[in-house]
C-alpha cells in the first residue's frame, strides 16, 4: 500500500500532542518481555522480463516498483494458497 505525498504531508504536519493514543496498549515490561526481534527474509536477485507497458506502468507508481511488484506476486500467492 502506498500514501500519496499530500497525504503523507498532512500526517507529518500533526502536533504530537494532537495525537490520540488511547486505543493504543502501553508497552510495558511484560510486553518488551515477550518481544522477539523478527528479521525480514533476504530477497533473491532475478532477471525477469517484463511486456514494456507493464513495467511502464509500474515505475509510473513512483519509486519502489519492485518492492511494489513483490507485494503483488505475494498477495496472488497467498490468494492461491488459501483453502477454496
Amino acid at each position: 500500500m502506498s500514501i500519496s505525498k499530500k497525504r503523507l504531508r498532512e500526517i507529518e504536519s500533526i502536533q504530537d500532542q494532537d495525537i490520540d493514543y488511547s486505543d493504543i496498549p502501553e508497552a510495558d515490561e511484560s510486553f518488551w518481555r515477550r518481544a522477539e526481534l523478527r528479521m525480514p527474509q533476504p530477497k533473491k536477485g532475478i532477471y525477469v522480463r517484463l511486456d514494456a507497458d507493464i513495467l511502464d506502468w509500474l515505475k509510473s507508481k513512483g519509486k519502489g516498483y519492485q518492492t511494489r511488484m513483490n507485494a503483488m506476486l505475494r498477495t496472488l500467492m497467498e490468494s492461491d494458497q488459501r483453502p477454496n
